[in-house]
């Protein structure tokens, strides 16, 4: 099983982190932000990773540290249960709609960590949670799991809806990029050889 477990701890955070790749979909997630834990269950559930986060921030602060934190040690644990990426499918793109948002998402798990975000929200809060939080959880995913990723909102009016069909389609668009091609046959997806 494709698998890795991270643990960082800064003045502001502690973290640790686990995946398995080939899972069933369970989570437990623990961050101490009601909404980014939400986020995190369907991330796992969609991508059918075995997920456990644990979070300690310094939510007096305000919940930025703890999401940036949670998104960087959950990129690390990606990168690090594909090791070599040998056998993946590599690529994955698709539409993830939610009620009347839809959003575009396309991946490659290319070790060249990009992100283009074009997803606007009207509203400065769901509930408590910043907005403008989740780009900067899918920077810091992407950054640290070493892929480049695109996420574009076509439509869609309820910040909430907005912000699940971008969390249920990068897990979606994982789930098919991070599997095994039969027809590689243990090669890595590149003629560089090396991902």
């Amino acid at each position: 099983m494709r698998a890795a477990s991270i643990s960082r701890r800064t003045a502001e955070t502690d973290v640790s982190v686990s995946i398995a790749l080939d899972g069933t979909g369970k989570a437990t997630i623990a961050t101490g932000v009601g909404f980014l834990d939400h986020m995190l269950e369907l991330f796992a559930r969609h991508g059918l990773f075995d997920l456990e986060v644990k979070v300690t921030g310094d939510l007096q602060v305000d919940q930025h540290h703890t999401t940036e934190d949670a998104g960087i040690a959950l990129g690390q644990a990606f990168a690090k249960a594909l090791a070599d990426k040998r056998g993946i499918r590599r690529y994955a793109d698709l539409h993830l709609p939610m009620d009347e948002a839809l959003t575009r998402i396309a991946v490659d798990i290319s070790g060249r960590p990009f992100l283009v975000f074009k997803t606007d929200f009207r509203v400065e809060k769901i509930g408590q949670f910043d907005t403008e939080l989740v780009r900067e959880w899918f920077q810091a995913f992407a950054m640290n799991a070493g892929i480049t990723l695109h996420v574009e909102t076509l439509y869609g009016d309820n910040a909430h809806h907005i912000a699940e069909s971008c969390f249920k389609g990068l897990a979606r668009a994982l789930r098919q990029a991070v599997a095994v091609d039969p027809r590689e046959d243990g090669r890595v997806p590149s003629t560089k050889g090396s991902l």
